[in-house]
């Protein structure tokens, strides 16, 4: 493959046992709220091929080596704004030439394909460039839902120009923060200094220039 887009539904907590018991814990009290059963939540990532390079986009804890290893666009406070003053409470968005993603394994049903082109492919690499990076878990921007790796995918996709409208998790799972990312993407006011890369809003949606291919082309 040279061009392609991969959206890869994670079960929450996967590669850890704190997460997945926090996360349980959270979604038994979501569902007693709104009077309904309780759901498997999923963590979205993506794959990326443009002009053959293969990049792997997801949030994660930054708590590792040097950014720069990691292909890291942008950081941001977990929970709280003033606890990000530490590593502990930050979370960083990796755009990763040839990265990984730990428990990619353990998607469901296997990554998925998203309808895509070169044009759109490239676009999706220039606005992550960009990536807003709101407190997580929190909805500092008003968006009614919270904001965290599934808000960051849902963003880029749909800032990019691609079609989203059938991408859910499988089964009867649920993305939380998924609709505050394609709410942020639609928003008159939307921001992101895209356009330092070529990438502007216009009426029909979001536009690329020379310059964003050639960002997409060098990487982050």
């Amino acid at each position: 493959m040279t061009t392609g887009v991969r959206l890869c539904w994670l079960p929450l907590g996967a590669d850890g046992r704190v997460v997945r018991r926090c996360g349980r814990a959270w979604e038994a009290w979501q569902a007693r709220r709104q009077h309904r059963r309780p759901q498997p939540l999923f963590h979205a990532a993506l794959e990326v091929v443009v002009d053959g390079d293969r990049w792997t986009v997801e949030m994660a804890p930054a708590w590792s080596g040097p950014a720069t290893e990691r292909g890291v666009v942008g950081t941001g406070p977990v929970g709280l704004r003033p606890l990000g003053r530490s590593r502990l409470f930050r979370y960083e968005v990796r755009v990763w030439r040839d990265g990984t993603i730990p428990d990619l394994a353990t998607a469901v049903g296997g990554p998925s394909e998203v309808d895509t082109d070169g044009t759109r492919a490239h676009r999706l690499l220039a606005v992550l460039r960009g990536v807003p990076t709101p407190t997580w878990g929190r909805d500092e921007l008003r968006l009614g839902e919270m904001w965290n790796s599934n808000s960051v995918v849902a963003w880029a996709l749909a800032a990019s120009g691609h079609d989203v409208t059938g991408l859910r998790p499988p089964g009867e799972g649920r993305a939380p923060g998924w609709d505050a990312g394609l709410r942020l993407a639609a928003a008159p006011s939307w921001r992101t200094g895209a356009s330092r890369y070529g990438v502007r809003r216009s009426r029909s949606g979001v536009e690329s220039g020379p310059r964003a291919r050639r960002c997409a082309r060098r990487g982050p």
